[in-house]
């Protein structure tokens, strides 16, 4: 879960302001301690936490807080604005070149994500009906141009490479004249990394910088390694004046602090943050959504995005329909499960949610193997019984059960369960049935 032990601190502090009729400089004082240590914890850098604590409490001890009805609400929506300032107020979006091709130069420590990360931004993009070409120009490292090859193919994105035998900077030319040749309208260029920061590689990079200049430079960082991604990033913006950071494994438990550290120390925004392993998750970096999500506000429009991406537009107006009258069936069910799991791991779904943030999430056994057995319970019954669970008898059970690997109880669960549902679906439509003075009654679908 992002940032789940800071989250968790900083709730825990901000919580014992909450509902306060007043608030002392006393009780400032004591909470604003313990954000300061949860950040320190979270591997912040010293001087943007110094900073960032005197901002908060400088708005906090003004008019706009001490003479307010709710104090305490006051302070946590301070210092959601000054965490939404700090990461960089709004999302970042990429500089596209007017006269394709756009070029972008990804760079970064070996380990750190990039070939990968090149692969993520290329399917990205080609879902927004660009046609990418991907360029292989890490001719150090062992199978790193298949490895990028390998990429591509799952993405469907072409990849540019001339072998390990010619000079990267010579590759990048060359690519760039076969996407102007071909009408790919932007060049992904995937440079050699390295296990520290060493002089020939930045002196590579920058003679590649020079002769492609590039509509961006991204940054390729990992998020666990926190306040060394920020020293990273300084030598990195120092040598190349970078665009953009992309930050990966956002989806572990990060310390945070390079989140939260890098827009301050370098000036440079987060463009882009990866969620996942695979390939299509990569997202857009908000850093008002963030804030929310880490102060367990949730993320109403993420949610939204992530079932618009996810859910069939047809087949959910189809199913409400059917949920109106009380006729979906367990392949309706079935069908609505695979669209979730699509959604992404059910932990980070309710993440989302306003009100449950890391702290309520903690304890709480997301099992997402759950999800499995009631598939696979619903796909060792025949069409018939899918169709009318009412025929299901013991025998039928027992079969089902075995079929799926599941006991007769888990069976018994999820079809009481059905039946539940459909009950309450049906009162329900009988209560929109009922006229109402202030306009027609509007199905609550879920």
């Amino acid at each position: 879960m992002i940032f789940e032990s800071l989250s968790e601190k900083l709730q825990n502090s901000l919580d014992k302001l909450r509902g306060k009729g007043k608030i002392t400089e006393k009780d400032l004082d004591l909470a604003l301690r313990e954000v300061r240590l949860a950040l320190l914890e979270a591997d912040v850098n010293y001087k943007v936490v110094k900073d960032f604590i005197s901002d908060i409490k400088a708005r906090a001890l003004g008019s706009e807080v001490l003479e307010s009805l709710n104090p305490g609400q006051q302070v946590i929506k301070i210092v959601y604005d000054e965490l939404t300032n700090l990461m960089g107020e709004k999302e970042e979006k990429l500089n596209f070149s007017s006269k394709p091709p756009t070029i972008i130069l990804m760079c970064g420590l070996q380990g750190s994500g990039k070939t990968t990360t090149s692969g993520k931004l290329a399917f990205n993009l080609k879902k927004q009906n660009k046609r990418p070409l991907l360029v292989a120009c890490d001719v150090y490292r062992p199978a790193a141009i298949k490895q990028l090859e390998v990429v591509g193919e799952k993405v469907g994105v072409p990849v540019f490479s001339m072998g390990t035998n010619v000079n990267p900077v010579d590759i990048a030319k060359a690519g760039i004249e076969h996407a102007t040749k071909n009408g790919n309208d932007v060049v992904i260029i995937d440079t050699a990394g390295r296990l520290h920061i060493d002089t020939d590689l930045m002196e590579e990079i920058f003679t590649i910088k020079n002769v492609t200049n590039p509509n961006e430079i991204l940054l390729v960082l990992d998020a666990m390694t926190g306040q060394d991604a920020v020293n990273v990033a300084e030598t990195f913006n120092e040598k190349l004046d970078i665009t953009g950071v992309v930050l990966t494994k956002m989806d572990g438990d990060a310390r945070g602090g390079a989140a939260l550290s890098l827009r301050s120390v370098t000036h440079k925004p987060i463009k882009f943050v990866g969620m996942g392993e695979k390939l299509d998750q990569l997202e857009p970096f908000y850093p008002d959504r963030m804030a929310s999500r880490i102060l367990g506000m949730g993320d109403v429009l993420g949610l939204i995005e992530k079932a618009q991406a996810s859910f069939d537009e047809k087949k959910a107006l189809e199913l409400e329909k059917k949920m109106r009258n009380a006729s979906f069936t367990l392949d309706d069910f079935l069908d609505q499960l695979e669209q979730m799991k699509n959604m992404g791991p059910l932990s980070e779904v309710l993440e989302m949610i306003p009100g449950i943030g890391s702290k309520q999430l903690k304890g709480l056994n997301v099992d997402e193997k759950e999800l499995v057995k009631i598939e696979a319970i619903i796909k060792s019954m025949t069409k018939k019984e899918r169709s009318n669970p009412d025929i299901i008898d013991s025998s039928r059970r027992q079969r089902i059960a075995k079929g799926s690997g599941t006991s007769i109880q888990d069976v018994n669960k999820l079809l009481k369960q059905f039946k539940e549902t459909k009950k309450l679906m049906k009162k329900f439509n009988e209560f929109s049935k009922v006229p109402k003075k202030k306009g027609k009654f509007q199905f609550p679908f879920f």
